[in-house]
This record gives structure tokens, sequence and C-alpha cells, in this order.
């Protein structure tokens, strides 16, 4: 009885700088949460925000990959790369893709193995106490300890979320820069960095969804006061959603021919409205002017120089050893006493005798042609062919 009117001892209070990070990232989500919930801007959001999510993911750790490579990856288009670029550097830049198509396919669609270990993740997130932001601290510290890799536990927090009613939509907010090197990891600060990065993160994605809107009102200002039976506005509004569109699913979209929303793509793209990433002539795709660091990226096909004849080009060969091949110098030109004078005296001459000898040959040889007729006498036939030829020139006897 005694011990009741003891004065209970006050319970322990977090630390200042948590509580602070604490409500700052659950601010964050919130604000998020009420913007992007059932935002007709949905899917354009969740395709650049795992674009984001993968390249933070990749820095933590600690492989650089660019963002916009991976989104040409995705969609099967070749990225452009330096031909300057040493083979090795070449590597580099293909390990990095593959490593972002790890991270995404781990956060969109991981296959069967993947899965089971994604599970194992929620159910470890799910056990832990206190509010769902504290509890995915000790939950992604306590995966770590355990030796565990990295991408099962983000994509169980992409699901902890929706499952807690943190976020309505399946956000990657996963917290990527408190797992940095350069980030104390025994350091009872730890969680402030985690719900730091969790804040900073929140941000970006709404900043990012206030950019697609701007975006989105540009265009729909770009098109108004067209005639009322105008498809244009509309199709403005599937380019805002959808990130890269085609003019056959345009047209599915818009219920119209495929003809006319392949012309009225091209028409935004001289209007300066809407770009084409994919530099081809066939299976285009288009989007809106944000997407134009895709664009810089994408590597055009292929295409035969039309000025150029049939066969395999001519490899150019800049260090070619013929190259480096001193010419010798040309000759002095001649002084003129040195010059000689050709003489061409008997030229008309010869070309005179030329000329007869063909004429008396054509006219024997028409004469062999009619040596079957009778009566024809062939006695002055081909003997005489050198019969008129000129006294300096000596003939040499016929054989026979």
């Amino acid at each position: 009885m005694l011990d009741l009117l003891l004065p209970r001892p006050a319970p322990s209070a977090l630390d200042p700088r948590l509580a602070d990070a604490l409500a700052r990232a659950a601010a964050a989500f919130a604000r998020l949460d009420q913007a992007a919930a059932n935002h007709p801007l949905a899917p354009a959001l969740l395709y650049r925000t795992r674009l984001e999510a993968v390249r933070r993911q990749a820095a933590a750790d600690g492989m650089a990959i660019d963002p916009w490579h991976l989104a040409a990856s995705l969609e099967g288009l070749r990225f452009r790369m330096d031909h300057a670029l040493r083979l090795i550097d070449r590597a580099s830049l293909f390990e990095a893709a593959r490593h972002a198509l790890d991270q995404y396919q781990w956060l969109v669609g991981p296959d069967f193995d993947q899965e089971g270990d994604v599970q194992r993740a929620e159910k470890l997130l799910a056990a832990q106490a206190g509010t769902p932001l504290l509890a995915a601290a000790a939950g992604l510290r306590q995966w770590i300890d355990a030796g565990a890799g990295r991408p099962p536990l983000r994509s169980a927090l992409v699901r902890f979320w929706v499952r807690q009613r943190v976020l309505r939509l399946p956000l990657p907010l996963t917290g990527a820069r408190a797992l940095q090197a350069d980030v104390a990891w025994q350091d009872t600060a730890w969680p402030v960095v985690f719900l730091s990065a969790l804040a900073d993160e929140a941000g970006d994605a709404l900043d990012l969804l206030f950019a697609l809107e701007r975006a989105w009102f540009a265009a729909r200002s770009a098109v108004a006061g067209r005639r009322r039976h105008s498809r244009a506005a509309a199709a403005i509004d599937i380019l805002a959603a959808t990130p890269l569109i085609s003019a056959t699913s345009l047209a599915a979209g818009l219920d119209m021919a495929v003809k006319n929303s392949a012309a009225l793509l091209e028409d935004f793209g001289r209007a300066g409205i809407a770009i084409e990433v994919t530099h081809r002539s066939r299976r285009r795709l288009f989007g809106l002017v944000g997407l134009a660091p895709l664009r810089e990226v994408v590597r055009p096909p292929d295409r035969p120089d039309p000025s150029r004849g049939r066969g395999r080009p001519r490899l150019d060969q800049p260090d070619d050893p013929a190259d480096s091949v001193v010419l010798p110098m040309p000759p002095a030109p001649l002084a003129p006493v040195d010059r000689r004078q050709f003489d061409y005296s008997d030229l008309e001459h010869w070309m005179a005798h030329t000329d007869h000898t063909i004429r008396h040959t054509r006219r024997v040889l028409r004469a062999l042609t009619t040596s079957s007729r009778p009566g024809q006498d062939l006695s002055n036939g081909p003997l005489d062919i050198c019969a008129s030829a000129p006294a300096s020139v000596t003939v040499p006897a016929q054989e026979g």
C-alpha cells in the first residue's frame, strides 16, 4: 500500500533530436500523401520517383548511375555513349545499368525467389514496436546487423508504408542516404539520420509532383482555344499521366484512328509541347518536354548513309603508315636552254597513211564477202592490200 503513495518515475522522454526528426518526417509524409493520393498524375509520379529512388540506392551502394540510362533500358532503347570512352569505362556503364535494373526489379516486380526474401523482411518490420517510422528504423537496423541484403528490405519498406496507412501510394521512400559508407552505423544518432533521409525523400517527391503539375498546366494552356470538338486537351492529359506513350496507345485512349493520333503528336512536337524520345521512324515514343533528358541519352538507330553506294563502308585509318611516308620534292622546272622541242613534222604524213590503209582494207574485206559469186575475179584481191603504201614504208613479205 505504501508503494502506491510513492511518486512514480517519469517516463523516459525521447531524445530531442530524434523527436524533431520524427516530427519532420511525419509531416513530410502527411503532406506528400495528401497531395499524391488520387492525383491524376500518380502514374507519372510513381515512374519518376522510382527512377530517383534507384539512383539514390545505387549511390548508397557505391555505384553512380544515370537514372535516364535506366529509363532507356526499361523501354528497350540503347543509351548513347561517347566513342572516346575506354573499354573499362564502357563496362562500368553497363554494370551500373545492370545494377539499376536489378534494384528496379526489387522495387516493382520481384521474382519468386526475391519475393520470399521480401516477405521475410515484411514480417520483421511488422514485428517491431512503436510508431511506423521508428519501427522501420529499428527493423532496418536489425535486418542489416543480421547480414541480410539491402534490396529485400527496401522493397519491404515500400509495402510497409502502405500496410501501416502511412502512404496510400507505393512511393519508394527508403532512406537510402542513411546506408552510405560515411554514416556511422553504431552511433546512437543513426535513427535521426534515417528519419531525416526519409523526410528529404518525401519533400523531393512532393516538389516533383508540383513540377509535373506545372508542366501539365503549361501544356494545357498551349492547346487552349482550339475548336470545341478537338481532342488535344484530352491527349495532353494522357501524356501528362503516362510518362511515355506511342501513337497506337494514344489512339486507343482517345478512341480515334492511329493516323490522327500520330498527326496530333507531330503537331505537339512542332509546338514544343511534346518530344519524341526514341529517334525512330516506327514504334516511336512521345512524352512531354520534361522528358528531354531521356531523349539526350538515347542512341539513334544506325541508318545507312543515302549518299553512299552498296557494300561495306571503308574504315577510317588515321594511323595508316602510308600517311607518314615523305614524298620526294618535285623536280625543278627546266631552264629555256635545257628544254627540247619535239619534232611533229611527220605526224600528218603517217596519219594520212593510216587512213589510206584502213580504207583499202575495208575494200578488200568487202570483196572477200562476195567471193562466192560465180565469175568473180579476185586476181587483184588481198594481194594488193599494200600496193599503195608510200615508198618510205617497208612492207614485210607475205608468207605463203
